[in-house]
């Protein structure tokens, strides 16, 4: 199976969640997906060591990603 389709394919999450804090920054990601991780004391580190675990939470991020780079 090829990744040449896929959207995301070569982007690392950690990458994906900086540019969603960079165009939107943090109070705006947290109202739009509304994740602790997000709205309470929020970092990239944080963010991150619950994406990896939480796969429904990884999924808005990544559909919010394609979103903002109007992809979806």
């Amino acid at each position: 199976m090829t990744q040449a389709n896929n959207p995301l394919h070569g982007k690392t999450l950690q990458s994906i969640v900086e540019e969603l804090v960079e165009f939107y920054g943090w109070d705006e990601l947290g109202a739009r997906i509304n994740i602790r991780c997000f709205t309470h004391d929020p970092s990239v580190k944080s963010s991150l060591k619950f994406l990896r675990k939480t796969q429904w939470a990884r999924d808005k991020v990544e559909a919010l990603y394609l979103r903002m780079k109007g992809l979806a």
